[in-house]
């Protein structure tokens, strides 16, 4: 890994924490669909960081997700769970985004914040054993 794809990882996980602390704020606030799209961008920016150390990089967020369970989650590299919630936030993101008006309950997504923390700390403790990020 050279060192400006260091750097741009590093980049991606801080930008991926940082937008983390925006979903707290927005769920906070009251703006469940806006707290939902973050969580989802905050998994984005992280694996755009995992992508990064294999050179690899895409701005399409179905071949992200495809990317991230072939190189990673059948591999063993990340976790089932961390698959599953991706997948959920990619989900949910779509429908947040695009269907009208698409709604979800402050209880039933309150721990997705918490699941999201975990999911890009797993892929930051892979990045910093593995490549030193």
């Amino acid at each position: 890994m050279t060192k400006e794809s260091k750097e741009l990882a590093k980049y991606r996980l801080e930008r991926a924490f940082k937008t983390l602390e925006e979903a707290k704020l927005l769920f906070d606030s009251g703006y469940i669909n806006t707290y939902v799209n973050r969580l989802y961008y905050a998994c984005f920016y992280a694996v755009s960081a995992l992508l990064i150390s294999q050179d690899k990089s895409t701005s399409k967020h179905s071949q992200l997700r495809a990317m991230l369970h072939k190189d990673y989650v059948k591999t063993g590299l990340l976790s089932n769970q961390s698959g599953r919630h991706f997948d959920l936030l990619f989900q949910s993101r779509q429908t947040g985004d695009y269907v009208d008006n698409a709604t979800f309950n402050p209880e039933e997504v309150k721990d997705w914040l918490e699941k999201t923390r975990r999911f890009i700390e797993e892929i930051q403790k892979f990045l910093s054993a593995n490549f030193g990020v």
